[in-house]
């Protein structure tokens, strides 16, 4: 489905309509545009009290001469052409066409007079498109939030509201995003706008950089998809939007038209349908799901409301969702308690860290306190003694010294500083029963936050466990790698042997063939003897007939003669074999060797 699906039907802007001599075109091209729009986007967004519904058209048939003679509608009526010479042909079949023109009306708007179509078109298609947005954004948290009360809050990423939320709010984001400057420019992505987030919230921080790690998404558009799951899992969504709608002036300005979702004042209402999204749970699996490619289509069917719908349900029901009403709202109390909680921890943190430097500096007023009271003390004692000695020396004297009525100022004096030193004294201890009781509401703090501190330690056990498990299996992979290397450096061995073995044995069938070709020789040679020895035996034998010595002694040597060339013969026949049979080893080594040339070939 193209973003036209999303958008709504395009109409023309009022400036591009031609005279009398393009007119025939361009209501062609009206035309088209008409059937494809409505072809492409079946279903028209209506209002219905509470409900935010989307009406099927019910196969809408265009065709050129119908739309002539029908009413014209609005873009037609921009062409500026034979729109009085139709309106009497128009009357003429208004009745044998009402079908089909209130079936058009659910599509288009309603003619207006001649005077009025350029002001119904003056709004701009920018408008409807955000409109339509922001209502098919209605349709589908509400259809989310309806089917996560239905089959449970925990989600996955094969539910199919959930896809198609995501193939909406991409929409939504993208929307009116500028293109790139020239041809060398830098593209304008949807990522370099979502990685401007941790600069205004450092909590996001961890979503960008464990997103900028993954090794399965390598699209920028991939990026952004996951960092929008990230984001809904973590129930942050709504509030990282917040901050780039705040701050539009100073990020999206730079990435966004003017007449943008994201600029306008229709951005607001869809972070309003983000937050509601809060009380779902959401389980994704980024690193599985192919996020690079383009997101599939929208079933439209799944919120279309049936017309016999009764709105009465059964009392099992109406107790399965009051059930389920109470648990999202003890789900909802404890989520807000925990964020409240979560508050008061950094507030106590903050007031820790305030208290300790306090208290340090009270120790150190106390210390220095407790020296100047030691001291004080100290001076009082020895005044004391001192004016113990000169009274005693006067009653025994029976005179009264000058030097008493001296000292009386000076013990007023430091009866008044005794008195300071005992509010002083006072006021610290008050102050350390305070720092005590202050002390004490710390260490309760201190241990929520020990307790907190622990469960996250618990969380990161597991996700080290984790961690060594991956890297377990790292290093398993890491070893089969190496064996297969291994046996890939030893299959090349095996083969450089190989190709050895067969020039060796290449080398020594060129040998045989050199001998075999030697015994040729011989074996001629020695056939070429025993016929000389035959005829020399034959004119022995016609010489010698009469000497039957001689004739027996030529009888042994041709016996013999033949013997050893039936013995020359069989070693020849041997000699034959063996060279059929070192052929067809030589044959049988030539075709290994082609197999391990067209194996090496291959590797």
């Amino acid at each position: 489905m193209r973003q036209e699906s999303l958008t709504g039907l395009k109409l023309r802007p009022p400036g591009d309509h031609g005279g009398v001599h393009h007119g025939g075109v361009m209501l062609e091209e009206d035309m088209a545009g008409a059937q494809d729009t409505i072809y492409l986007c079946n279903f028209r967004v209506s209002v219905d009290g509470e409900w935010l519904c989307l009406k099927e058209l019910q196969d809408v048939e265009f065709s050129l001469q119908d739309s002539m003679q029908r009413s014209p509608s609005p873009p037609l009526a921009l062409s500026g052409i034979n729109h009085h010479h139709d309106h009497h042909h128009h009357n003429h079949h208004h009745q044998q066409q009402f079908p089909e023109q209130q079936e058009l009306r659910d599509i288009m708007p309603p003619s207006p007079p001649p005077l009025q179509h350029v002001s119904s078109l003056s709004r701009d298609p920018v408008i409807i498109e955000r409109s339509n947005l922001v209502n098919i954004s209605k349709l589908i948290v509400k259809e989310l939030i309806e089917t996560s009360l239905k089959y449970g809050r925990m989600l996955d990423s094969d539910h199919m509201p959930l896809q198609h939320f995501f193939i909406v709010l991409e929409h939504v984001l993208r929307h009116g995003l500028r293109p790139k400057k020239g041809l060398l420019g830098p593209k304008k992505e949807l990522w370099d706008i979502l990685q401007l987030v941790e600069k205004y919230c450092p909590e996001a921080q961890d979503i960008t950089s464990s997103i900028r790690d993954l090794p399965t998404v390598r699209t920028a558009m991939g990026r952004a998809r996951a960092w929008l799951r990230m984001a809904l899992m973590q129930k942050k969504l709504a509030d990282y939007l917040k901050i780039l709608i705040d701050h539009k002036d100073d990020i999206l300005s730079e990435y966004f038209e003017p007449d943008a979702l994201m600029m306008s004042e229709e951005a607001i209402v869809v972070m309003g349908l983000l937050v509601g999204l809060n009380v779902i749970d959401c389980n994704f699996c980024v690193k599985e799901e192919d996020l690079d490619c383009q997101q599939g289509v929208i079933d439209f069917s799944l919120y279309l409301r049936n017309s016999n719908h009764i709105p009465g349900e059964s009392p099992d029901d109406e107790l399965e969702n009051d059930n389920m009403t109470t648990v999202l709202d003890q789900k909802n109390y404890i989520e807000e308690l925990n964020r409240h909680l979560n508050a008061t921890v950094t507030n106590l943190q903050a007031k820790v860290e305030s208290l300790t430097t306090t208290n340090a500096l009270m120790k150190e007023d106390l210390a220095i306190a407790k020296n100047n009271i030691l001291s004080l003390q100290e001076e009082n004692r020895q005044l004391k003694k001192e004016l113990g000695i000169e009274v005693k020396d006067a009653n025994e004297n029976g005179k009264i010294p000058l030097k008493i009525t001296e000292t009386t100022a000076e013990i007023e004096e430091l009866r008044c500083r005794i008195e300071s030193e005992k509010k002083s004294r006072q006021d610290l201890e008050k102050e350390l029963e305070l720092q005590i009781s202050m002390k004490s509401e710390m260490e309760v703090a201190m241990k929520l936050l020990e307790k907190d501190i622990h469960e996250k330690q618990d969380t990161i056990i597991s996700l080290r466990r984790q961690l060594e498990d991956i890297k377990l299996i790292n290093l398993e992979m890491y070893k089969k790698l190496q064996e297969c290397e291994g046996s890939l450096k030893h299959k090349t061995e095996l083969i450089t042997k190989l190709e050895a073995k067969t020039l060796s044995m290449s080398e020594t069938i060129q040998k045989m063939d050199e001998k075999c070709k030697e015994m040729d020789g011989v074996r001629s040679g020695a056939e070429e003897k025993v016929r000389i020895l035959d005829a020399e035996a034959a004119e022995r034998q016609a010489r010698t007939n009469g000497v039957e010595r001689e004739l027996q002694l030529e009888r042994e040597w041709r016996t013999s003669l033949q013997e050893t060339s039936i013995c020359n013969t069989e070693k020849i026949s041997q000699l034959h074999q063996e060279i059929d049979q070192l052929k067809r080893v030589s044959e049988i080594f030539d075709a290994a060797g082609r197999v391990l040339r067209s194996k090496g070939g291959v590797r």
